[in-house]
C-alpha cells in the first residue's frame, strides 16, 4: 500500500504524469461507457415500441468514446503552468465538431426511420422529398451552429457575418416565396390528410378527376379526358374541394326522370325501384328508392336513387339506369311526356 501511495504522490507532483494518467482513466471510462452502451441498453432499447430510443442510443454509443476522452484532454490541459487557452480552443473545437457528427447522424437515422414507417405508407412523393428535405435543412442548422460556436471559442466576432448572412436570407426569402407558400401547402395536404393518390376529387374550378400524385410543389389531377393538369399546392390547401373518395369509396347515383301528368306516382315508385334493383352494381344496403320530386310544368318529376360500391362504377350505373327506367315505363305503360304549351287564342268579335 506504501509503494502505491507514494506512487500515486509522484504521480500527482508530476504534471505530465498527471496529464498522461487523466488520458488513462479517460480513456478507461470512455471504453467502458461504449460496452455498457452497446452490450446492455442498446439491447434494452430494442425491447421498447418506439424506436426513436433506439436509434439515439445506437448513434451515441459509436461515438461516446470521442466525446468522454476529448473531456479527459480538456481536463488534463488544465495541469499545465503555461498558456493554454489555444489548446483549450483547439481541443473545443474538436468538441463541438463530435457533437455535430453525433447530431448528424441521429437526424439521418431518425429521418430514414420516418422515412421507411411514414412516407412508404402512402402512394404520394410530397412526404418521400419532404422528409430528405427537412433532414437536409436540420443538417444545415447544425453546420451552421456549430461554425457560429467554433468562432466563439477562438473570440471570433461574428456580428457582422450574421448581419450579412441575415439581409441574405431575407432576400432569398423574398426570391423564394411562391415556391415555399406551394412547399408549405404540399406539407398541409399530407398532414390533414384532405385526399391521398388515387382519390376523385373536384376542384373548387369544377375539374373532376383523380388524383395522379401529390408532389412537393403541384399535385397532378388526371382528368376523364386523360387530360394531366398540375395544380400548384398553395392554392389546392386555401381552396374548397369535394372528394367523393372519402369518407369511404361508395357513392350516391342520381337520375331524374318525368311521367305524365294522370301516372299513378306510387305505381311509378314501384316499377323504377323494382328495375333498378335488377342492376348488378346497385347495392342491396342502403336500397334504392324514388322519390316525387316535383309538379312542373308538363310532368310529374321523379328522382331515383341508388348506391354503388366504388366511385368508378357510378357513371356506368347512372348510364344503365337511365336506360332501365326508360324500358320499365314503357313496359308498364307510364307515359313520357314531351315538353308541351297549350296557347289560346282569343277571338275578336268583329
Amino acid at each position: 500500500m506504501k509503494l502505491i501511495s507514494e506512487i500515486f504522490e509522484f504521480i500527482i507532483r508530476n504534471i505530465y504524469l498527471k496529464f498522461l494518467f487523466t488520458l488513462f482513466v479517460s480513456f478507461i471510462i470512455a471504453y467502458l461507457t461504449k460496452i455498457i452502451m452497446k452490450k446492455i441498453l442498446i439491447p434494452i432499447t430494442r425491447r421498447t415500441k418506439t424506436v426513436i430510443d433506439d436509434l439515439i442510443v445506437r448513434s451515441t454509443a459509436s461515438i461516446i468514446f470521442w466525446i468522454i476522452f476529448l473531456l479527459g484532454i480538456k481536463i488534463g490541459i488544465q495541469y499545465f503552468k503555461f498558456e493554454t487557452d489555444i489548446y483549450n480552443n483547439i481541443v473545443n473545437s474538436l468538441f463541438v465538431l463530435i457533437i455535430s457528427v453525433l447530431v448528424f447522424k441521429i437526424i439521418h437515422n431518425l429521418s430514414q426511420q420516418w422515412l421507411k414507417e411514414w412516407a412508404f405508407k402512402t402512394r404520394s412523393t410530397a412526404d418521400d422529398r419532404l422528409i430528405p428535405l427537412i433532414e437536409k435543412i436540420l443538417k444545415a442548422l447544425v453546420v451552421i451552429l456549430a461554425i457560429v460556436f467554433i468562432f466563439d471559442s477562438w473570440n471570433i466576432n461574428i456580428g457582422p457575418i450574421l448581419a450579412t448572412a441575415g439581409i441574405a436570407g431575407i432576400a432569398l426569402a423574398l426570391a423564394v416565396k411562391e415556391s415555399l407558400a406551394n412547399i408549405l401547402g404540399g406539407v398541409q395536404l399530407v398532414l390533414d390528410k384532405t385526399f391521398k393518390v388515387g382519390d376523385k376529387v373536384q376542384l373548387e374550378s369544377g375539374e373532376v378527376g383523380v388524383i395522379l400524385d401529390i408532389g412537393l410543389r403541384t399535385t397532378k389531377l388526371k382528368t376523364y379526358d386523360n387530360e394531366v393538369i398540375y395544380i400548384p399546392n398553395s392554392y389546392l390547401a386555401n381552396s374548397k374541394i369535394k372528394n367523393y373518395s372519402q369518407p369511404d369509396l361508395s357513392q350516391r347515383v342520381n337520375v331524374e326522370f318525368g311521367v305524365e301528368y294522370g301516372s299513378d306516382p306510387e305505381e311509378v315508385k314501384k316499377v323504377v325501384v323494382e328495375a333498378i334493383k335488377k342492376i348488378d352494381t346497385v347495392l342491396e344496403d342502403p336500397p334504392p328508392e324514388v322519390i316525387f320530386k316535383n309538379l312542373s310544368d308538363f310532368s310529374l318529376d321523379f328522382i331515383a336513387r341508388a348506391w354503388v360500391k366504388s366511385y368508378t362504377e357510378a357513371f356506368s350505373t347512372s348510364l344503365k339506369m337511365r336506360e332501365t327506367i326508360y324500358d320499365a315505363l314503357n313496359k308498364a305503360n307510364i307515359g313520357i311526356p314531351f315538353p308541351t304549351r297549350t296557347i289560346f287564342v282569343k277571338q275578336s268579335k268583329e
